[in-house]
C-alpha cells in the first residue's frame, strides 16, 4: 500500500490551492475541483472569478457543486495517511510566538512566507502555488509576520512600504501619488535607521536623567544628615544655655526643644517625600529606557516606526535643579528668650552674636543694576554705591526702571537658599533696604510693604526707624547702625535685618510666602539739601568667627 508521503508525490486527491487533501471538495463549470473555502477565498482576494488552473474567466461567480466522489476518496485517503502526516507535521509545527500557516487545518505549521495580496501566511507546502501559478507568482512575499492587515494601506489595500516624513506616517506607493504628493517620502528602511539613531540618543538622555536623579537622592540624603547634625547641635546648645538660667525658665526650654524637634521631623518628611518622588521618576524613566532598548533591538521596520513616536520622548518629570533640602534654626533660641528679655539680656546678646556669625557664612556678592535705577540716582562704576543726585538724568524709561520711587535693584536674584549681604549706611539720615519680588510695580508712587512685594526697613529724619509692614512697626534701636546686614532664607520665609556693629537684630519678617525671584532693594532717599548726600555702600562682609571654627564647620559639611 502506498504511504501518505507517496500519495502526496503522485497526482492524488489534493487541492491545487492549499496542496492538502480536499476538504468539502466542489466543482466549478470548467470541471476543476477545489476545497470550497480555498476557491471562495481565492476569488475574494483576486476579485475576478477565474479558475486557478486553466485561467478561464467567468462573467459572474459560478455556482459551486459538491463533488461527492472526490469527497469519499479524500476521506479514505485521510484514513490511510493521517498518522504519517501528523508525524511529519510535528517536525515543523509552529511554536508559541511564531507565525503559523493560515491554510493548515489539523496542525498549524510554521509559516515560511507571508503574502501581502492574499493577507495570509503559508508554510512551505502551501506556499507552492505562489511559486507555480503565474498569477500568484506576482504577489509580494515577505518574511512571515503577524497582523498583515495592519501592514496594508486601508485606502489602497497596498503594502505600507514608504514613510512620509512630512506627515510622519507610513504610506503605500499609491499614497505618494495622491494625498502625499510632493511630500518628503523615504523608504521604511531609511526612516528605520534614522529613528534607531535618534532612539539611541533618547536612551542616553534617559540614562543621564536617571543618574542625575540618583545623584540628587544622595545629595538630599547628605543634606538630611547635615540638617540632623545642625538640629542636634542646636538642641545641645539650647540645653546648655537654659541650664544656666533659673529654674523658672525650664518650661520655655522644653517648648524650644519641642519646636526644634518638630522642625527636624518636618525636614525628614520633606526629604523622604523628595526621595520618594525621585525614586518614582527613576522607575518611570527606567521603564521607558527598557521599552526603548527593547524597541531598538526590533528588526521589524513597521512595528518600530508605528511604536517609535509614542516612545521617543522623555516622560514628564519634575525639574529638580532648584530643589534643595533646607532646615533653618536661626533665631529660634532668640525668640524663645525674648519672653524673658529683662532677665536674659546677656543670654540673648550672646545668641545674637552667634546668629549673626552664622548668617554671615551665607554672604554673597551683590551689585546694583543701572537699568532699574531711578533717573536721579547716581551709581558707581563698580555697582557698589548709590546716592541721590537731585538732577534727573536722560535715561530710557525701560519697563524695569523705577520712574518715581527713588529705588534701585541688584543684578542678583534669589529663588532658593540662604543669602546675606551688608550695606554701609554711616552718616545718612534716610535710607530704605530690603528685598523685593521680581513682579513689583516700578512706576508711579509705591508703598514698600509685603502686600506690594517689598520686605524692607527704613530710616527717616536721622533717628526714626520703621519696619515697613502694614501698618508700619516703629523700631527702637539702642544705637545708630553704621552697617546693616540683610539675611534671606527663602524656604523658611525669613528676612532679617541686623545692626552689624552692635550684633543686634533690627527686625525680622517671618512666615513669608515667597513664590518668585527676590532682588535686593536699595533706596538712598532724597539728598535733602546735602544732609543725606552720603552714599549707600555695599560693603564686604567681615566675619569675626575664629579660623578654627570655620575649618571645623567646613570639614563637617564635606563629610
Amino acid at each position: 500500500m502506498a504511504t501518505a508521503s507517496s500519495v502526496f508525490s503522485e497526482d492524488q486527491p489534493q487541492c491545487c490551492i492549499c496542496l492538502d487533501v480536499f476538504t468539502d471538495p466542489v466543482t466549478i463549470p470548467c470541471g476543476h475541483n477545489f476545497c470550497k473555502n480555498c476557491i471562495i477565498k481565492h476569488w475574494t482576494v483576486n476579485v475576478q472569478c477565474q479558475c486557478p488552473l486553466c485561467n478561464k474567466l467567468f462573467d459572474r461567480r459560478p455556482e459551486l457543486h459538491v463533488n461527492t466522489f472526490i469527497s469519499e476518496i479524500a476521506a479514505q485517503f485521510r484514513q490511510l495517511g493521517f498518522k504519517e502526516i501528523t508525524s511529519c507535521s510535528k517536525q515543523q509545527q509552529a511554536k508559541p510566538g511564531e507565525v503559523h500557516c493560515d491554510v493548515c487545518t489539523e496542525i498549524k505549521l510554521k509559516a515560511l512566507k507571508s503574502c501581502f495580496e492574499c493577507e495570509a501566511s503559508y508554510c512551505e507546502t502551501h506556499l507552492e502555488p505562489h511559486r507555480r501559478i503565474a498569477g500568484l507568482r506576482k504577489h509580494k512575499l515577505i518574511d512571515p509576520v503577524q497582523n498583515l492587515e495592519g501592514r496594508m494601506c486601508k485606502k489602497h489595500q497596498k503594502p505600507l512600504e514608504l514613510f512620509c516624513k512630512t506627515d510622519q506616517i507610513c504610506v503605500c506607493q499609491f499614497c505618494t501619488e495622491s494625498n502625499h504628493k510632493r511630500h518628503h517620502i523615504v523608504s521604511l528602511n531609511d526612516e528605520y535607521e534614522g529613528g534607531k539613531a535618534r532612539l539611541g540618543q533618547t536612551e542616553v538622555q534617559i540614562q543621564q536623567m536617571i543618574q542625575e536623579r540618583q545623584l540628587k537622592i544622595r545629595e538630599l540624603q547628605h543634606s538630611l544628615v547635615l540638617s540632623k547634625e545642625d538640629g542636634d547641635r542646636e538642641v545641645e546648645d539650647s540645653v546648655q544655655v537654659f541650664l544656666n538660667v533659673m529654674q523658672s525658665v525650664e518650661e520655655t526650654l522644653a517648648q524650644l526643644i519641642d519646636r526644634i524637634e518638630k522642625k527636624q521631623v518636618t525636614t525628614e518628611k520633606q526629604a523622604k517625600s523628595f526621595i520618594k518622588e525621585l525614586q518614582t521618576e527613576i522607575f518611570v524613566l527606567t521603564s521607558r529606557g527598557s521599552e526603548l532598548k527593547q524597541l531598538s533591538h526590533t528588526e521589524d521596520h513597521l512595528q518600530f516606526l508605528q511604536t517609535f513616536p509614542s516612545l521617543n520622548s522623555v516622560p514628564p518629570t519634575k525639574d529638580w535643579s532648584e530643589v534643595q533640602l533646607y532646615s533653618s534654626y536661626e533665631g529660634i533660641v532668640r525668640r524663645a528668650l525674648a519672653q524673658l528679655e529683662e532677665m536674659l539680656t546677656k543670654t540673648v546678646k550672646k545668641q545674637l552674636v552667634a546668629e549673626l556669625q552664622r548668617v554671615q557664612l551665607y554672604a554673597v556678592v551683590v551689585t546694583l543694576n543701572p537699568d532699574t535705577a531711578y533717573p536721579k540716582l547716581i551709581l558707581s562704576d563698580d555697582g557698589k554705591q548709590v546716592t541721590h543726585g537731585d538732577l534727573k538724568q536722560n535715561l530710557p524709561d525701560k519697563p524695569e526702571r523705577f520712574n518715581s520711587c527713588s529705588g534701585v535693584l541688584a543684578n542678583q536674584s534669589f529663588a532658593s537658599g540662604r543669602f546675606y549681604y551688608e550695606v554701609q549706611v554711616n552718616e545718612k539720615t534716610g535710607w530704605t533696604l530690603g528685598v523685593a519680588r521680581e513682579s513689583i510695580n516700578r512706576k508711579g508712587e509705591i508703598m514698600v510693604c509685603p502686600r506690594n512685594g517689598y520686605w524692607t526697613v527704613w530710616l527717616r529724619n536721622g533717628n526714626v526707624y520703621h519696619a515697613n509692614t502694614s501698618p508700619p512697626v516703629c523700631l527702637s534701636l539702642r544705637s545708630k547702625p553704621k552697617r546693616v546686614g540683610v539675611f534671606l532664607d527663602y524656604e523658611e520665609g525669613l528676612v532679617s535685618f541686623y545692626h552689624v556693629d552692635a550684633a543686634e537684630l533690627i527686625y525680622s519678617f517671618t512666615d513669608c510666602k515667597f513664590t518668585e525671584k527676590l532682588y535686593p532693594y536699595f533706596s538712598p532717599c532724597l539728598n535733602d539739601g546735602g544732609k543725606n548726600s552720603a552714599p549707600l555702600i555695599i560693603s564686604p562682609v567681615n566675619n569675626d568667627i575664629p579660623v578654627i571654627c570655620l575649618m571645623s564647620r567646613f570639614k563637617k559639611s564635606l563629610k
